[in-house]
């Protein structure tokens, strides 16, 4: 019966550069998640708020794609053609949002 040898890494650095990108990627999002916190409590509801909180999702959204599925490792044009969209969606729902509320205040106002 023939035996099987297993090869273990022995290098006790071995994983220390993914351990940092780790560590690197979670006070990232901390900072981030807290500064939406202050923000939540700080500013006063309005336009400015819902922006902050549309822009600010929004990069940590592309932060997260980017590190856990590998996003920043590919072209420039997928990124784009990811980016430009989402783009255009934030925008729409921040033109909705003003006009909205003007419509709403041009009828019933």
């Amino acid at each position: 019966m023939s035996e099987v040898h297993h090869i273990h890494n022995q290098d006790p650095n071995a994983g220390a550069e993914q351990r940092k990108a780790i560590w690197k990627t979670f006070w990232i999002l901390l900072i981030l998640t807290a500064l939406e916190f202050v923000i939540a409590f700080m500013v006063p509801h309005g336009v400015l708020k819902v922006g902050i909180f549309i822009v600010m999702t929004i990069v940590k959204a592309f932060y997260i794609v980017g590190e856990f599925m590998h996003l920043k490792h590919e072209t420039k044009t997928l990124i784009w053609s990811i980016l430009v969209p989402i783009i255009f969606v934030a925008w729409l729902i921040l033109a909705l949002l003003l006009e909205g509320s003007a419509i709403f205040d041009a009828v019933f106002g």
